[in-house]
């Protein structure tokens, strides 16, 4: 299996199964004496981590992450600094479950990646998916931790603004809320809601989807490059690689093709700081570039698929049978999507800064 890796300069290759010994990353590209310790890496792990609240599947994976290489203390202070080398991260799975797949080792899950794994490779790992399991982007928060340090004066954010058709009210927005429940939902009052809606459909046995906004603040004007190298084309990559997202949209996205063009261009003024935008339909983008405005984007996790519905499916035979899911599985992915999502767009934004400062200095 190749394309395990993203980035240009900033490059990420993640290995490792869900229900494997471990999983883990290298990350190729970071500059060196930048200070990093795992501590600095675990906090961004946490907030991801599973079994936090009964909204996410039990299994309880405590996520500690080593720090294998690339880093040394630094001669002159002492302190742990990157080295410029790869940094390899490493996590082992302690809380595997694999009896919970043997019933359906034979059959393909409705809305999972098990067909096009068999059709593609000739066989899956049904133990909970594999390279498929939404697993792997534990590693994908590591590196954008390491991230995050690169492009320190850019504050990365996101949260869950709808659940199923339930969306939070934008003029509620407080970021301040979205550590305060489990939903990282910036509207107590939906938040609130929600906690009611999500426990008819865990107990239902089912699933629903849900939408994920980030917002980077702090991005300097100038990142991104034209045609083959947009800003906005490798954010979208990058989110559409996330496990189970299906649509991503920058700025206002597709309700730009419901306003006009006095409407969605944003208009431009020259402040005390420099040009001023009266409005960010663009999401921070134009051209493929960055124009210093916060860069936003949202995107759209399905439904999980794991649920306890039994499902019309087939064998590998071709036979015609039914499915049910057993596990412990997420009702909604999207709550611990936020981080992953925080992650990718940190990444992204790390890999540009380090492609412009590389072409203009």
């Amino acid at each position: 299996m190749s394309f395990n890796t993203f980035g240009h300069l900033f490059r990420v290759t993640t290995f490792g199964e869900s229900h494997g010994v471990a999983i883990g990353c290298v990350v190729d590209g970071c500059p060196p004496q930048i200070p990093l310790v795992a501590d600095d890496i675990q906090r961004d792990l946490d907030r991801r981590r599973p079994g936090q609240s009964r909204f996410t599947t039990q299994r309880q994976e405590p996520d500690q992450v080593k720090i294998l290489s690339g880093v040394m203390e630094h001669p002159d202070t002492g302190v742990q600094v990157t080295t410029g080398t790869p940094i390899g991260l490493l996590i082992e799975n302690a809380d595997q479950r694999s009896k919970d797949y043997s019933d359906i080792k034979d059959k393909f899950r409705p809305g999972h990646a098990d067909y096009t794994y068999d059709a593609k490779y000739g066989l899956r790992d049904y133990r909970g998916g594999g390279r498929s399991s939404a697993r792997e982007t534990a590693m994908r928060v590591a590196a954008g931790a390491i991230a995050r340090k690169i492009v320190a004066g850019v504050t990365v954010r996101g949260a869950l603004v709808q659940v199923g058709p339930h969306a939070i009210d934008r003029d509620r927005w407080d970021w301040s809320e979205v550590g305060n429940n489990p939903f990282f939902c910036p509207d107590k009052t939906t938040a609130e809601f929600w906690e009611g809606y999500l426990d008819g459909v865990r107990k239902s046995g089912s699933s629903i989807g849900a939408v994920i906004e980030i917002v980077a603040e702090g991005v300097p004007a100038g990142l991104g490059a034209p045609i083959y190298g947009k800003l906005d084309a490798d954010l979208a990559s990058a989110l559409m690689s996330i496990n189970a997202v299906k649509g991503v949209e920058i700025g206002a996205g597709f309700a730009a093709a419901e306003k006009s063009g006095e409407e969605n261009a944003d208009e431009m003024r020259m402040g005390n700081q420099g040009p001023a935008f009266l409005s960010n339909n663009a999401g921070g983008i134009l051209g493929g570039i960055s124009t210093g405005q916060p860069v936003v984007a949202r995107f759209a996790v399905k439904p999980t698929s794991s649920i306890l519905t039994p499902r019309k499916t087939i064998d590998r035979k071709g036979a015609d049978t039914e499915i049910m899911t057993k596990g412990r599985h997420d009702p909604c992915v999207g709550i611990r999507a936020v981080p992953v999502g925080e992650a990718m767009v940190a990444c992204v934004l790390a890999d540009h800064f380090l492609r412009h400062r590389g072409q203009v200095g």
